[in-house]
């Protein structure tokens, strides 16, 4: 079995990396830091490793990594590459928010179809989507990222139904944790106000649920809880919950 995996080189991408390598399975890590990826291809010995260095924020880019690997034999598809960006809108960079939605939005769009298509011939393939708790919510001081978050939940969401109601064999799963102790934190420029859970614990958890084949990963029992009374407020009120509770991340 073969996976690959962007932004492999930190966080969850390297640690779902690190717990499918203990199960055997080769891989196919991208990333941009060549030096990161190297070094986890060496502690991954076990297995067979090929390291692909692009930037798939960039969609030719998007489009030569599914031309260099489709004749790989993919079994897994892990779209993990992405990055955030806090403060009022108003306030943020253009060129840095547009750069997010590449690499959220379109890079994910681009090999999750690209991908999909061959999955579907075979009848057999898994996509894993790497979304957020985020998905679910407005996000009022992180507008941008979470609004490229409730797309990858909303397509993912999409693709499931098409391809239940074809009787496919092939899976497709969004992951959507809260927070995770990764460098998210401190690219996005804040901090939780909340402890998360480890990156491990959630990249197993994420392997696991999706090799089963379950649509919607919440890996943690907290954020389950918490999705669940969202339901019973108004939305007004909770704009003003999240916005109030992304500004103390802000200020710690």
């Amino acid at each position: 079995m073969k996976a690959l995996i962007t932004g492999a080189s930190s966080g969850i991408g390297r640690d779902m990396a690190r717990y499918l390598a203990g199960k055997g399975w080769d891989l196919i890590l991208v990333a941009r830091r060549e030096d990161r990826l190297n070094e986890l291809r060496d502690e991954l010995k076990r297995v067979n490793v090929r390291v692909i260095v692009t930037d798939v924020g960039n969609a030719d880019c998007c489009r030569e990594l599914y031309e260099m690997t489709k004749a790989d034999g993919v079994d897994m598809l892990i779209n993990n590459a992405g990055f955030g960006l806090a403060g009022e809108f108003s306030l943020t960079d253009l060129d840095t928010e547009l750069n997010m939605i590449d690499v959220n939005i379109r890079a994910l769009h681009i090999l999750t179809k690209l991908f999909l298509r061959d999955f579907i011939k075979r009848d057999s393939g898994v996509i894993l989507n790497v979304a957020s708790s985020a998905g679910f919510m407005p996000g009022p001081l992180l507008s941008t990222y979470y609004a490229t978050k409730n797309y990858v939940l909303r397509l993912t969401e999409a693709i499931y139904e098409e391809l239940r109601r074809k009787g496919s064999h092939v899976t497709v799963s969004a992951l959507c944790p809260g927070p995770v102790n990764t460098e998210f934190n401190k690219v996005a420029k804040v901090r939780f106000a909340i402890k998360g859970i480890s990156s491990e614990d959630c990249a197993r958890i994420a392997v696991d649920k999706a090799l089963d084949g379950k649509l919607i990963i919440v890996p943690s029992a907290l954020l389950k809880t918490g999705l669940f009374f969202k339901h019973f407020v108004s939305e007004k009120f909770l704009l003003k919950l999240a916005y109030n509770f992304q500004r103390r991340k802000n200020e710690r």
